[in-house]
């Protein structure tokens, strides 16, 4: 959670802002979050969707390279 500072120093460079079009999407920002109940629980369903297959092919070779190999030291 932000601490008060930190809200204050948000508002601070709000209060700067003088482009009519930056404070709508600030105000609708502001809006969408107030309508919007914050997620208690973390779900790997929000994730789904947002990496390429050409990026989960690069995940998976990774963890197989790098996790799927067994040192023979390690064991001792």
């Amino acid at each position: 959670m932000y601490s008060e500072a930190k809200k204050i120093h948000i508002a601070e460079e709000v209060m700067k802002v003088s482009n009519g079009d930056i404070l709508k999407e600030l105000e609708a920002v502001l809006k969408k979050a107030a309508k919007k109940p914050l997620d208690k629980k973390i779900s790997a369903h929000r994730f789904s969707g947002l990496l390429s297959k050409k990026d989960a092919l690069l995940m998976e070779k990774a963890i197989q390279d790098g996790c799927e190999t067994i040192q023979p030291d390690d064991w001792k």
